[in-house]
């Protein structure tokens, strides 16, 4: 149930109030001055506050002020037997979430706490998800092994210009994480980050996805659109899976390169664009050269900085610290205690095959911690009967 506390000079109000909310199940505590339910409010966590204003040594509108500076999180509600517009109105910009007039109304009081809860449950459920928001898209490059030192320089060094990067790597190394890295140390870290992958468009559609489209310009065309582009702008384009692009599209995104320009799909008229290009492709883009897959002079353009990210079985060294990041952001996700690894589990997770790299890693991970006793220990028969790992 909700903690309250009345802060009021007032013993009858305060008594008063005080049976209103106990009647209701709520747990009650009161000041008889605003210093008192500063220290109070400081000290303890309380959903809802009622705070007079009229107060001798510090008023109500000093105790918002204080809550504030102090980072209190708590509902405050203000109560006067003598407010008027001017006062409720600067209270509620100080961070008040509402002015209730004595004498007091029953239910005009349980309403208000009502709201105060259902306001407190709506941050706390946008704190939990902003939270997890961003720690699903952290850009922390977790590792100390030589390659991720040697990545993480590479990115410090090459950020702060406009180079194109070309991200190489197999699937599930992380290269994502590094382009986002990389934009977040950039100059351009307040502009958009915009990703495209280009293996889950169909060819006859990534143009659209890429330059955008005029209304009318093909059937479903029924309003103009941006394309990733220009939804960039000013900010770093993401191109995923470059290497699975058609060549049709390789032609017009070189000539974007070349010339900093886009002509929407149905379009004439062309449009300065402002991104900065980091690349990406799993594949060996010298050999689809070879093939003709690829254009060799698009490769020389988003080339200027080749980035390779090694595998995880390349950086075996990176695993325990690896798993120790994963256990802690799946814990958090899935509310459950922090699981604990034997020495003999995780050595059985090092020495494993990780063809799915870091992204299988990370699935494994989170399979344990699921599938774990009460208690969270995960041991070396969870690993080998559940863990599904090859050798």
């Amino acid at each position: 149930m909700a903690k309250i506390l009345i802060i009021d000079d007032e013993a009858p109000i305060r008594a008063g109030l005080r049976e209103i909310l106990e009647y209701e199940g709520y747990h009650v505590q009161e000041a008889e001055d605003g210093v008192e339910g500063v220290r109070l409010a400081t000290k303890f966590a309380f959903d809802v506050i009622f705070c007079d204003i009229k107060m001798p040594n510090l008023d109500g509108l000093g105790v918002l002020e204080a809550l504030g500076e102090k980072q209190v999180k708590s509902w405050v509600v203000m109560i006067s037997g003598h407010g008027t517009v001017e006062t409720a109105v600067e209270a509620l910009k100080i961070g008040a979430c509402d002015f209730i007039e004595k004498p007091f109304d029953l239910n005009r009081i349980l309403l208000s706490v009502r709201h105060a809860m259902e306001k407190g449950q709506l941050l706390k459920e946008t704190e939990r998800l902003q939270r997890k928001i961003q720690t699903e898209r952290s850009t922390a490059i977790v590792g100390e092994s030589e390659a991720i030192r040697g990545i993480v320089e590479m990115i410090c060094t090459v950020a702060p210009s406009d180079a194109r990067v070309l991200i190489t790597g197999g699937n599930g190394t992380g290269k994502e994480l590094v382009a986002r890295q990389m934009h977040e140390l950039s100059t351009r870290h307040d502009a958009p980050f915009v990703e495209v992958n280009c293996a889950a468009i169909p060819s006859e559609l990534i143009e659209s996805e890429l330059f955008g489209h005029e209304k009318g310009a093909f059937t479903s065309a029924i309003k103009q659109r941006k394309g990733k582009f220009e939804q960039a702008q000013g900010g770093t384009l993401f191109l995923d899976e470059i290497g699975d692009m058609s060549l049709k599209a390789q032609a017009k995104v070189l000539r974007a390169l070349q010339e900093n320009r886009i002509i929407r799909v149905g379009g004439e008229k062309e449009i300065l664009v402002d991104v900065r290009i980091v690349a990406a492709t799993n594949k060996d883009l010298r050999a689809e050269m070879d093939q003709g897959n690829f254009r060799e002079d698009l490769y020389h353009r988003l080339a200027v900085i080749p980035l390779h990210v090694p595998s995880l079985n390349e950086r075996r060294s990176d695993i325990p610290l690896l798993v120790e990041h994963f256990l802690a952001r799946i814990c958090e996700q899935h509310g459950k205690v922090m699981s604990e690894v034997k020495p003999e589990a995780m050595r059985l997770l090092e020495h494993a095959n990780w063809t799915g790299n870091i992204r299988e890693l990370r699935n494994v991970v989170e399979r344990l911690v699921i599938l774990a006793p009460k208690g969270g220990v995960i041991t070396e028969e969870l690993v080998s009967r559940f863990g599904n790992l090859s050798d």
